[in-house]
């Protein structure tokens, strides 16, 4: 049976030193009780970190620890020493990526020496995670902590199911890419078959920084890099719904409740719950209590607020400072508010265990939950479903990836205290119906996608990525096409090979100019040309001048500006016949217009067709204004003779009837024997299209084509032509042609 391996930072049990010994205590809720849906279907074994410094047990005492963490919880623990705990968790993690990811940048440090730390324990999940795992497990790599980790398993288990799952916002470009570090996190990412978010949003954040930084474009999701296809997709993770729904037919919740009802006398009671943390915005919103207590007087006496901070990270100065802005905060709002009767907000620094925090859910006439960033939070969720009732009112920041789900809630802006204090006085009014109304629909919500679909959904799309990749994989140039293709070849007395250039036999170019041809493809193709029956074309788009420079004394045919212009070996250039130009003067001034409004793009005008290029722009704009200047070509192009040819990173308008198609036809009627053609981007469809049925054609990349088979890169199509180059010489056919 297949197992589910998951990796996190930590393990799902905590391990504690008692005077008997060591206690452990498993996690409740929350992502063990997700993956538990899924074991019906696959074993399970957890690995991550145990809490503990391994420097600072005995390993007699290790030993038995991961002993019992295998044996009887089915954990793998990972060794991290207090040094690499300080310099991966509480440094790079907590101080790096936290901060950058929730928009703070000022609290952000970029020190090298974490960063090596972070790799290193990175690499020290990686090789426990290679121990045990084997060819048909799927593994599901989660959070920040181990964002490098994906690609280090990819390398040894190329063919592993791997997926990725961040539980925090994953920011915009332009904050992403102040990391030092920012390709080495996205390409420790693009190892995963499936990169999974809470919202669509910080998906195509994730996306736009592939594109910007790792130069892969993405199709509805799907991020193709070389012979992989990486799917980035939202699953928003749910609850374990129905154990906070009946959380209030527990005996010792119910006496929690009428208890708090008791002690409130009366009072609507307003909840606030959250990590002690600057992300969460719990300064703003005690800002927007005060200003609600301001604005509406009448509400003196009558509200109880509740501020549950959790602590968390108490050693760093930042946090320090926030709880001491908090403890000011409360402070003063209940002596400028209270009496001697009253104290509007009761603050309580304290983790709570689940009977108290779930009896407070239920109690709660409101609940606020502000952060000024946050992936997910999880206590809406979980308010909505505690409050049996139906008559308590979620007060949500739109910054928190809930609001995405939780519409029927009040959504505020938390920056915006006179808006967050009216949502609040909103809440406190309104009436039973509507909220019953908006309660209903938000807790069938989350009773259909709790936690178990969610965790199930990721591992069923998961499946769904490797079913793609697999169909494209079929169409991968193996060993046996490969023996099959250099068999034809050998055994043809005539060969027809059509070759493209950019993307095709050299890396695709940045610039216009191009990559001219290295010493090595130079003597291959001259080697190849010169074989007696073979006939090898170099169909491009480039200028006739640009190919004669590079390609002029070699024995090939050359093909010019996709067809405008053809060339047999050591001949003329000869011209399509009949080819018009005057209509340059009307497109050109369009398109140096989208030259100059695109930085980093430019206009090349060829002989017979005119070029906007925009590779080097930046991405998103590029897009934008291509799907702009296309819309606009094609309207003035719709009844004449002109086309409009898109490649990669540019879009040429020419004549219709030019295309590498109609360029090959030529050649290919007077070959008879072996066929084979390469390309890489749209513009060699038309080539592949005019082949005839038994001819070879290979595609670089696994974009849908045409060809009949695909290859990885350039460098894979050079490999073809060696072989059929070693094969011309051992049959003693490296003979000049015409000899």
């Amino acid at each position: 049976m297949s197992r589910l391996i998951t990796v996190s930072n930590r393990l799902p049990v905590t391990v504690r030193s008692t005077t008997e010994g060591w206690e452990f205590e498993p996690s409740v809720g929350g992502l063990a009780t997700g993956l538990s849906a899924c074991q019906g279907e696959y074993d399970g074994l957890w690995v991550g970190w145990s809490g503990l410094a391994s420097d600072e047990l005995s390993e007699t005492d290790r030993v038995s620890i991961e002993h019992e963490l295998v044996s009887a919880y089915d954990c793998m623990p990972v060794d991290i020493d207090s040094y690499a705990i300080e310099g991966y968790y509480e440094g790079f993690s907590n101080q790096t990526l936290w901060p950058l990811f929730h928009y703070f940048p000022q609290y952000a440090t970029f020190d090298e020496t974490q960063w090596a730390v972070y790799r290193d324990v990175n690499r020290a999940f990686a090789d426990v995670v290679l121990e045990v795992a084997g060819p048909s497990d799927v593994i599901w790599v989660h959070d920040y902590h181990l964002m490098l980790l994906p690609e280090l398993i990819r390398r040894e288990l190329p063919e592993a199911s791997i997926g990725y799952f961040l539980h925090i916002p994953f920011p915009s470009f332009e904050t992403f890419r102040l990391l030092p570090w920012r390709k080495e996190l996205l390409e420790g990412l693009m190892g995963a078959d499936l990169v999974g978010f809470h919202t669509y949003d910080y998906g195509k954040h994730f996306l736009g920084s592939v594109r910007h930084l790792l130069g892969h474009e993405h199709s509805t999701g799907q991020v193709r890099a070389g012979r992989r296809i990486v799917k980035v997709d939202s699953f928003p993770m749910g609850i374990d719904f129905d154990r906070y729904a009946d959380s209030s037919e527990d005996p010792a919740v119910a006496r929690k409740v009428d208890r708090l009802v008791g002690e409130l006398d009366g009072r609507q009671l307003v909840l606030s719950v959250d990590r002690l943390d600057y992300s969460k915005g719990l300064l703003n919103r005690l800002e927007a209590v005060d200003r609600f207590l301001t604005d509406h007087p009448e509400y003196a006496g009558r509200i109880q607020v509740i501020m549950v901070a959790v602590p968390s990270r108490s050693s760093v100065p930042e946090y320090d400072l926030l709880k001491r802005q908090v403890d000011e905060a409360v402070g003063r709002i209940n002596g400028d508010h209270g009496d001697l009767s009253w104290t509007p907000v009761r603050y309580m620094y304290s983790s709570l265990p689940f009977d108290d925090l779930t009896a407070l859910y239920n109690a709660a006439d409101v609940c606020l939950v502000t952060p000024l960033r946050d992936g997910m939070n999880l206590i809406a969720k979980e308010y909505v479903a505690a409050h049996s009732e139906e008559l308590g009112m979620l007060v949500l920041s739109e910054m928190a990836g809930a609001a995405q789900e939780l519409g029927e809630a009040l959504i505020v802006n938390p920056i915006n205290i006179a808006e967050c204090a009216e949502a609040l006085c909103e809440a406190l009014g309104m009436d039973d119906d509507e909220k019953r109304s908006r309660n209903s629909v938000m807790r069938e919500r989350l009773r259909r996608y709790n936690v178990a679909a969610w965790a199930q959904d990721f591992v069923e799309s998961l499946r769904g990525v490797k079913v793609v990749q697999a169909q494209l994989d079929a169409r991968k140039l193996h060993r046996d096409g490969l023996e099959q293709m250099l068999g034809d070849y050998a055994d043809a007395p005539e060969r027809c090979i059509l070759l493209g250039y950019d993307g095709t036999l050299v890396q695709v170019a940045e610039t216009p100019e191009g990559v001219p041809p290295d010493d090595e493809l130079l003597e291959l193709l001259d080697d190849l040309g010169s074989v007696e029956g073979n006939t090898v074309v170099i169909i491009s788009g480039r200028s006739r001048e640009m190919l004669d420079e590079w390609f002029g004394g070699l024995p090939l045919g050359l093909v010019a500006e996709h067809g405008a212009w053809s060339r047999p070996p050591g001949g003329e250039w000869q011209q399509l016949d009949a080819i018009g130009v005057e209509w340059k003067n009307d497109f050109l001034p369009i398109l140096q217009l989208f030259a100059d409004r695109t930085p980093g793009s430019s206009v090349e005008e060829k002989d017979f067709s005119l070029v906007w290029h925009y590779r080097r722009a930046d991405p998103e704009l590029a897009n934008l204004r291509a799907v702009e200047l296309r819309e606009a070509i094609l309207s003035l192009t719709t009844h004449s003779d002109l086309g409009v040819l898109e490649g990669k990173g540019m879009i040429e308008i020419r004549p219709a009837r030019v295309n590498k198609g109609a360029a090959a036809t030529p050649w290919l009627e007077g070959c008879t024997g072996f066929v084979m053609a390469t390309g890489d981007d749209q513009t060699d469809e038309d080539l592949f299209a005019v082949l005839p049925e038994q001819a070879y054609s290979l595609k670089v990349g696994y974009e849908p084509s045409l060809a009949r088979y695909s290859v990885d890169d350039a460098k894979e199509v050079r490999q073809v032509l060696q072989t059929f180059r070693a094969a011309s010489a051992a049959v003693g056919g490296s003979t000049e042609a015409g000899a």
